[in-house]
């Protein structure tokens, strides 16, 4: 089996920095890098990168809403439009740097509160994928399974990749609300064990001691979690123990 290790990266800017992307980079497949609205400049961005392709890292947009003070995790209520073309203004710009140092965007995945509006409304899902298409119709679109995001990239005939976040708890099919206590899972042995269960049986035990099934090929550790370095060397640990070989968002999507 093959699956891809990811990673949020990039999220600081200029001298401030979240986690030690270079060692990041040597431990996953692939990198959603900051765009420079919630986090990142074009410092960074040129950064990350060059530490992808070094690496050979496969390279993600990670856009979010314009707002470096709430990380971007605050909902804001700009016009659909207006947020498409956030979206496009940010992608454009990595694909622009990435052109530069020789390589390719491969792949998106949306930022918090950006992912979660889009995730909440069909037509925006839709207005949000038939840009991508437009731009680039071969980038993969990060989703959760069964997500508004994932329908709406089928239906514009992009691919896609379903993620497990192997740091935060699931309520069902949903994500804990951050603010919620155990929303944020730091614990190294509860790590290991939820991806162990992945990787073996392909579920996860919610919150409230439930276990559902987790259709997804690539596994998310946050960089903002704290410990987030040993989290992602104790997954991809528990990802070579089980014979599965690690691999880029491109190889995956279907």
């Amino acid at each position: 089996m093959k699956i891809d290790l990811n990673s949020d990266m990039g999220e600081g800017f200029g001298p401030y920095r979240l986690c030690d992307d270079e060692a990041m980079m040597k431990l996953v497949s692939s990198a959603n890098i900051a765009c420079g609205f919630h986090g990142g400049d074009p410092d960074t961005m040129g950064r990350m990168v060059r530490l992808a392709k070094l690496n050979g890292v496969g390279i993600g947009a990670h856009p979010g809403l314009p707002d470096r003070p709430g990380f971007g995790r605050r909902e804001i209520p700009f016009p659909a439009d207006e947020l498409r073309q956030q979206m496009l203004y940010q992608l454009g710009a990595l694909m622009a740097i990435a052109k530069a140092e020789g390589v390719t965007v491969s792949h998106i995945s949306f930022h918090a509160a950006m992912g979660n509006m889009v995730n909440r409304d069909p037509v925006l899902a839709d207005l949000m994928m038939d840009a991508i298409a437009t731009v680039d119709a071969g980038l993969v679109i990060f989703v959760t399974h069964g997500s508004e995001i994932q329908q709406a990239a089928r239906r514009a005939r992009l691919k896609t990749l379903a993620l497990f976040l192997a740091d935060r708890a699931y309520d069902g099919g949903r994500l804990v609300a951050r603010g919620l206590a155990g929303a944020v899972i730091k614990d190294e042995a509860a790590v290991r064990a939820r991806v162990r269960q992945f990787l073996l049986e392909g579920t996860v035990e919610t919150i409230d001691g439930a276990v559902i099934a987790m259709p997804a090929r690539s596994i998310l550790v946050h960089s903002d979690t704290p410990g987030a370095l040993e989290l992602a060397g104790i997954v991809r640990g528990e990802i070579e123990a089980t014979g599965a070989a690690l691999a880029p968002a491109a190889e995956l999507a279907d």
